[in-house]
């Protein structure tokens, strides 16, 4: 692949630009470092938080001038970094509820996780504590370790065990649970699934980059197509349903170039070139694209 020099390259952290999160990141810093002394703007887009991206210290490894052009979309929507004169990070745009908007969230999957154990007898785990979204664990005996991204096997234990259960219509009768609930709520509810976890908030991915690529746009004059956005989690779980990184491609961000490192076999959106290659690959192209 040829690589054309983006101004602004999107991409996620767990599995992209490192094996996991608790693994050493020096490799990807190093890569990144290059592009951001070149005024490349570079955005980070996760679903974890700022805690747990290079150990929660990432200012700490380039300059305030540097730090001018990182920017981080983390949370699934819920917090859009920034970085001041003095290489802090800041929250310049956010998507939090309120006390009581939170606590409906919290009983939306709550409601979900009864749903499916009283009807279909699909035992799941909640994760209550991110700040405008839950993680229903569908697969509470498969267990990733470090490993937070996609995993092979997955797609295949959580189809089997959906057919197994009486849930005609897959991860789409998932999503459609989901969004049933949420409405009894009158909250329009954003789900997602990468096969272990049902994450269902009031955001995902796609309001970072929407956020980010309007700053960008504003401030600087970058153009959607002047982008890149780099992901392992764009493959389909089922028809029409593509891993959380999919949530990249949105209406203003659709002329971007996508880019998708899994080797994980199936259908991506007509939008993704898949490179395989894994971490390798993807620090390979900030590699390429600093010279």
């Amino acid at each position: 692949m040829s690589a054309v020099k983006p101004r602004a390259v999107f991409f996620d952290w767990d599995g992209t630009a490192v094996y996991s999160r608790k693994a050493p990141a020096d490799a990807a810093l190093s890569a990144m470092k290059p592009l951001l002394t070149q005024g490349i703007k570079l955005v980070i887009v996760s679903g974890t938080t700022i805690e747990n991206i290079a150990g929660g210290q990432i200012e700490t490894y380039f300059t305030p001038e540097e730090l001018r052009h990182l920017y981080l979309g983390l949370g699934r929507g819920a917090y859009n970094y920034a970085f001041d004169e003095e290489g802090r990070p800041y929250v310049f745009a956010d998507k939090l509820p309120d006390r009581e908007g939170l606590l409906a969230v919290h009983s939306i999957c709550f409601d979900i996780h009864k749903e499916l154990l009283k009807k279909y007898d699909f035992p799941t785990d909640i994760v209550f504590s991110r700040p405008n979204y839950c993680k229903i664990d569908l697969m509470v005996s498969n267990q990733r370790g470090d490993q937070l991204f996609l995993q092979e096997n997955e797609l295949v234990i959580l189809k089997e065990s959906l057919r197994r259960h009486g849930i005609e219509g897959g991860l789409a009768k998932l999503l459609e649970i989901s969004g049933m609930i949420g409405a009894s709520y009158g909250i329009a509810v954003a789900p997602t699934c990468d096969a272990k976890y049902l994450e269902v908030g009031l955001s995902s991915k796609s309001d970072n980059v929407d956020t980010i690529l309007d700053k960008l746009q504003r401030e600087f004059g970058i153009l959607p197509e002047e982008c890149s956005y780099w992901g392992d989690e764009y493959v389909g779980i089922e028809e029409g349903i593509f891993g959380s990184d999919s949530f990249m491609i949105t209406e203003k961000s659709r002329t971007g170039r996508f880019f998708d490192v899994s080797e994980v076999p199936g259908k991506r959106p007509q939008e993704v070139t898949v490179t395989g290659g894994g971490v390798e690959r993807f620090l390979e192209y900030l590699r390429e694209i600093s010279i």
